[in-house]
């Protein structure tokens, strides 16, 4: 799944269960049962840090599919909580700064306006997971830091395009093959209105989408493949288009 960031802004992917239909009533039903799971570890082996980093992983998973804010606050807190724990006995543990990162951004989702305090909390995590893994998630900590970059402010923030652009790139080059790392950079393109340099990206993610297809399969990918199929035919859509319809260039933040 895509980083969400909150600030005010809705999540970039289209699950959202409201009103959910089959398929996401489907993916929210698997992700409680890997959640009960982690946290049944969890709880049976306190002491170790990979139980409680993939806790938190399970929490930040299932705050996705969360039906209000209270719910995905809850989910957040505890995932929050594990990842600290993680870290504290084990202060290296590229995933247990990495899934506190991601974890902040689900409560950040919750706050409003409030969300801006957890900006640099995120910031510096995903930061040190970078500095741990890089790989780590497919290249998630350039991932995240690239779309909290792009979606924070400028002003009175970390909001950077320059810093956005840096990291959304080299998730890419870090994790070709991942659909999320270039439709998150080809989304970004579509934004600044840089019609040319979304085009490119799209064929290479078009090239790359068959052996995605091969390299991620399976249940544990079915919520994502649901996530970028339409994102993916939007783009399309809006890449074809004469480059006016992506609107005038903004300058840089």
């Amino acid at each position: 799944m895509a980083l969400w960031l909150g600030l005010g802004m809705a999540a970039p992917t289209s699950l959202t269960l409201a009103n959910p239909t089959a398929a996401e009533a489907k993916f929210a039903a698997s992700a409680t049962i890997s959640y009960q799971e982690a946290q049944a570890r969890y709880r049976d082996t306190p002491t170790q840090t990979d139980a409680a980093w993939q806790f938190a992983r399970a929490c930040f998973d299932l705050a996705e599919f969360a039906t209000n804010n209270t719910q995905r606050a809850s989910l957040a807190e505890q995932g929050i909580a594990a990842a600290r724990q993680a870290i504290a006995r084990q202060s290296n543990s590229a995933p247990g700064h990495y899934y506190l990162g991601m974890n902040l951004g689900q409560l950040a989702r919750t706050r409003g306006l409030s969300a801006l305090r957890l900006v640099d909390q995120m910031q510096h995590e995903f930061i040190q997971a970078h500095d741990l893994d890089p790989q780590l998630d497919c290249a998630g900590p350039d991932r995240s830091l690239g779309l909290l970059y792009r979606d924070a402010p400028s002003i009175g923030s970390i909001g950077s395009r320059p810093r956005a652009r840096e990291h959304l790139q080299r998730a890419v080059e870090l994790a070709p093959q991942f659909p999320e790392n270039r439709l998150n950079l080809i989304e970004s393109y579509v934004k600044w209105g840089e019609h040319n340099n979304a085009g490119r990206e799209l064929k290479a993610l078009e090239a790359a989408w068959p052996g995605a297809h091969t390299n991620f399969v399976g249940q544990a990918w079915a919520a994502s493949w649901a996530d970028w199929e339409p994102r993916l035919k939007k783009l399309k859509k809006k890449v074809e288009e004469p480059s006016k319809a992506l609107g005038a260039p903004r300058g840089n933040d």
